[in-house]
């Protein structure tokens, strides 16, 4: 159901969607109800359709053999991950040394990339699960104060475990923006470079795309700031409470991608 009915005439020039994967199409091991219908459907209108992913714990091999397990109709190309949206964005800097704090199943998107952990020009920043501690902080902050850049895959808050909410590697990149003043260049979404990269891959303007996420601040926000229209359904990390308390307007909200061909009239 759209919550606001103006909105309609804003989803009506939408050609092309950008769909989350965790908590969008599944959650944990388990692909959510009608998923599978729904991108079908989408796919049969002719309607381009790429999922983007902060993920930065599975390379996009990984991310595709994962959702064939789950029998959801996504191709290789259509997957689009921070990752190797990072080793672009390195390229396009020159290659600088870098360290990478990342999850050692994405290396290989960064082939081609020098690793220098004593002396980076650049840390890499993703998701290293409980590896985080003050030795490894303090490090990383010793390089940035000696003029090492910083980038961030995202810059999640947090991100929907089997158990609940859980915190997401936001807090170490603000923390470390904080102690050192170097600002992160964040590669994911929120980022609009990230957004207009993957409209751009389905061969349209970032004004006719639409993102689809569960998350209200960095999927429909960070879409909408990037001039996409935002789409947000009620599963994965969404929670009532911080939607309502949100200052971002949804141009739609809907129970679960099973009920998004309708909502794009296909």
């Amino acid at each position: 159901m759209l919550e606001h009915p103006s909105d309609r005439k804003r989803l009506g020039r939408v050609e092309g969607l950008l769909i989350d994967l965790d908590g969008v199409m599944y959650v944990g091991d388990r692909a959510i109800e009608g998923a599978r219908e729904a991108v079908s459907r989408l796919k049969r209108s002719g309607l381009p359709v790429r999922f983007v992913t902060n993920t930065t714990t599975r390379s996009r091999a990984m991310l595709h053999e994962r959702v064939v397990k789950l029998d959801l109709p996504i191709e290789p190309h259509e997957i689009i991950n921070a990752p190797r949206a990072a080793a672009s964005h390195l390229s396009h800097i020159g290659k600088p040394r870098c360290r990478f704090v990342v999850s050692p199943d994405v290396l290989e998107e960064f082939e081609g990339i020098e690793r220098d952990d004593m002396n980076p020009e650049a840390i890499v920043i993703g998701d290293i699960g409980d590896r985080w501690d003050y030795d490894l902080m303090s490090e990383l902050f010793a390089s940035l104060v000696k003029g090492a850049r910083l980038i961030a895959l995202h810059k999640g808050r947090y991100y929907q475990g089997s158990d609940g909410l859980i915190l997401d590697i936001g807090a170490f990149v603000t923390g470390l923006e904080y102690a050192s003043g170097v600002i992160a260049t964040v590669i994911g979404k929120p980022s609009a470079a990230f957004f207009h990269a993957a409209a751009a891959d389905m061969g349209i303007a970032p004004d006719r795309a639409a993102m689809v996420g569960d998350d209200i601040e960095s999927d429909v926000g960070g879409a909408q700031r990037a001039g996409l229209a935002g789409i947000l359904v009620k599963t994965g990390k969404f929670r009532s409470h911080l939607a309502s308390a949100s200052s971002v307007r949804p141009d739609a909200v809907v129970p679960s991608i099973a009920d998004l061909p309708n909502l794009m009239g296909v």
